[in-house]
């Protein structure tokens, strides 16, 4: 049985964690500072792949789209949950609502894909090195970024009408931090077996299929690392490895447990926590992750920072 709804909808009401004022307080300057730290490095990577000539090559040219992805994810949701741990309130209009959650489910969707791509490159450069400049050709590049990005697209286009299509009761309270697909079906009063088997569906196809094949690359890098001579050469692919892994293990490990947990009241609870996870801190931690572990991106931002210091004396 089905409740009665209004066909006409205002504002919705995103409750967040409003039964902890207080927690909501101190999240609202975590998330500020790890809002900012996300803005600066992400643009600090986007910046150095497109001015050191070093960093031209396939993997920071993919690098510098996650960053991008990172930035407009991260922006898409981040200043309205901003502003709704600091009002009581917390509305966001229909439109906004929908706004929202069209390009939230598009970056994240891309995001999925994009992964997958840097995990194809480190197994062409570690596994197939003599093959790689010609595999890898930036026309290449291009159109695997732009495949992540319009697939990413495509999927954002499919699952977030045939949510937002749902009836919706009046009281419209999102019981969630952000407009999230899982979120929004719980709040349906219609029947919602198709939009569930649909977002399992895509969630397979996202999330467990990409995870597959990053797996069995690294699997195969892990294989022709262990075989190589050169101990320096060893590290140095592991290094590069590694640090996608890590990115990888942060993306996957919090998005999974959103939307492939049993719907329960408790996972639910915790899914809060881990959307915010991956909204706010995953973000951040690129740019660290790969900047610390990575000699090549510290080197150039020590030459960029040597150009601005010389021209500003």
């Amino acid at each position: 049985m089905t409740r009665a709804c209004n066909d006409s909808y205002g504002d919705f009401i995103l409750h967040g964690f409003s039964d902890h004022p207080y927690l909501e307080k101190v999240l609202f300057w975590v998330v500020l500072i790890f809002y900012c730290l996300t803005l600066a490095g992400n643009m600090v990577i986007v910046l150095v792949s497109l001015k050191d000539p070093k960093l031209h090559t396939p993997m920071y040219f993919f690098l510098s789209n996650l960053s991008l992805l990172d930035l407009c994810f991260t922006s898409s949701c981040v200043p309205k949950m901003l502003v709704n741990f600091q009002s009581p309130r917390k509305t966001i209009s229909f439109p906004s609502c929908a706004t929202q959650l069209y390009i939230f489910l598009w970056l994240g969707a891309t995001e999925c894909i994009l992964l997958v791509v840097m995990a194809v490159d480190r197994y062409v450069a570690v596994c197939c090195p003599l093959r790689y400049t010609a595999v890898m050709h930036p026309k290449v590049c291009l159109q695997l970024a732009a495949f992540a990005w319009g697939t990413g697209l495509v999927q954002s286009l499919i699952q977030s009408s045939t949510t937002l299509q749902l009836p919706f009761c009046s009281h419209q309270v999102v019981d969630d931090i952000v407009c999230e697909v899982p979120a929004l079906i719980q709040l349906s009063a219609a029947d919602t077996t198709y939009n569930e088997v649909q977002m399992t569906l895509s969630s397979v196809a996202l999330l467990v299929v990409p995870l597959v094949i990053i797996l069995s690359s690294y699997a195969a890098i892990v294989k022709a690392i262990l075989r190589m001579k050169s101990a320096a050469g060893q590290k140095k692919a592991f290094s590069t490895c590694t640090s996608h892994l890590l990115v990888v293990s942060l993306f996957y490990g919090t998005v999974t447990g959103v939307y492939l947990q049993p719907r329960t009241r408790y996972a639910h609870e915790r899914g809060k926590f881990l959307t915010l996870f991956y909204t706010v801190v995953t973000p951040t931690l690129n740019p660290i992750i790969y900047t610390l572990r990575n000699k090549e991106v510290k080197g150039a931002l020590g030459r960029l920072g040597k150009k601005t210091w010389g021209s500003h004396s």
